[in-house]
Parts: C-alpha cells; sequence; structure tokens
C-alpha cells in the first residue's frame, strides 16, 4: 500500500537528516496547519472550471472531460518530491480499475509542461498530467501555499533543490498540499482530502472505494 511506501521514506529522512533539517521541515509543516489556510474544498462544493496544458501541450479542459465521466483530480508538488512520485506512480498501478468505474485520473502540479513530461515519462504515467504555471487552479481549489524563507533555504542548502528549475520563474515556491478531488460528471465534489503534511497521502485505493459508493448512492 502506499502508505507503508510512505512511512518507509518518512522513516529514513528522519532517521538521516541533520536536525536542523527536520526541525525546519516540522516547523513548516505546523505552521501551515495552523494557518488554516489550503485545506481543500468540501464535498457538495462546484469544482472550479479549468484549462491546463499537458505534459505534450496540449490543453486540457475539466468540463470537457466531465463529459466522459467522473474525474479524479490529484495535486502533487512536483516530479523533484519522492512522495509524491510514489502516490502517482500508485495511482498508475489502479488507473484500470479507475476506468472500469468510467472515472478518469488527472494530475495536476505547478511544474511547467516539459517538467510534467518528465515525471511522466519517469513514472511511467498513462494518464493526463498537467501544468498549472500560474498556480490558479491550485488556489481555485483551496490548496495554494507558499514556502516560508527558512525552508527555502534548506531546500536550496540541504537538498539541493530550486523549484525555480522545475516552475514558473514567477513565485515558483508557491505549492500545492497534497490533495485529491473526485468529481462527479456534474462538476460536483464527490470527496474531497487535504493534508498539509506532505508526507502523509490519501490512499488511492480508498479514494476509488469512495469513488464507488458515491456512484451507488
Amino acid at each position: 500500500m502506499l502508505k507503508d511506501e510512505l512511512i518507509t521514506v518518512r522513516e529514513k529522512f528522519f532517521s538521516n537528516a541533520p536536525n536542523h533539517v527536520t526541525n525546519n521541515v516540522t516547523q513548516a509543516t505546523n505552521e501551515l496547519l495552523d494557518s488554516g489556510i489550503a485545506t481543500g474544498l468540501t464535498e457538495g462544493d462546484q469544482a472550479p472550471d479549468f484549462t491546463l496544458k499537458n505534459a505534450n501541450g496540449k490543453f486540457i479542459t475539466l468540463s470537457e472531460e466531465l463529459k466522459k465521466g467522473p474525474v479524479i483530480l490529484n495535486f502533487y508538488r512536483g516530479g523533484w518530491c519522492p512522495y509524491c512520485n510514489l502516490e502517482l506512480r500508485a495511482y498508475e498501478e489502479i488507473l484500470n480499475d479507475i476506468k472500469a468505474e468510467g472515472a478518469q485520473l488527472i494530475a495536476i502540479s505547478p511544474q511547467t509542461p516539459d517538467q510534467s513530461l518528465t515525471t511522466q515519462e519517469k513514472n511511467n504515467l498513462s494518464y493526463e498530467v498537467l501544468s498549472d504555471t500560474s498556480q490558479e487552479v491550485i488556489k481555485n481549489y483551496n490548496l495554494l501555499f507558499e514556502m516560508p524563507d527558512y525552508l527555502i533555504k534548506t531546500y536550496r542548502d540541504d537538498f539541493n533543490i530550486d523549484l525555480s528549475d522545475f516552475n514558473s520563474k514567477e513565485d515558483p515556491w508557491r505549492l500545492p498540499v497534497a490533495g485529491t478531488v473526485v468529481i462527479s460528471q456534474d462538476g460536483t465534489i464527490m470527496t474531497s482530502s487535504a493534508n498539509v503534511d506532505y508526507m502523509y497521502r490519501a490512499e488511492p485505493r480508498e479514494v476509488l472505494m469512495q469513488l464507488k459508493n458515491k456512484k451507488r448512492i
């Protein structure tokens, strides 16, 4: 299960990383939790429509995709994040089951299309991977937050990650919290989850089960 894989990576991180790094990561997570922002939308809300480029530069519109059936939106931080890559691959493993329910899966990050293509190829993903370079869609789904300066320094100095290499040069350090939204064909949000701690994610098979249960109602 994804949960077990995430726990393994998390435990390795906290065991091996210097104290100042783990302290900064924990502090930033707690501050984001206390802020009350980026909590996602709620069941029954109308899902904001959008048009974004996929990894090949083609424009994808949510309302058009909903004509085919329900849509699962997965918001992830980027292909540089090991937790995101585990989650993306876990969804690929159940993609046939999602399609069997007449639904489809769409992943969204603030990465540029080129970086989204790299993420898609690296993880052998066969579903749509979209780029929200302006972060407007992420904002409309109430998932957007901005990294504090001390955590940006940690990413650059300790992780050797500069998000301006992956995202738009304007506001590259604004990211989505890990969020998953299941949308019915009429555009109503059936289920929604958001976790400010990026080391934890909704279990894909549980998301699929929620979709199945909602369809029966």
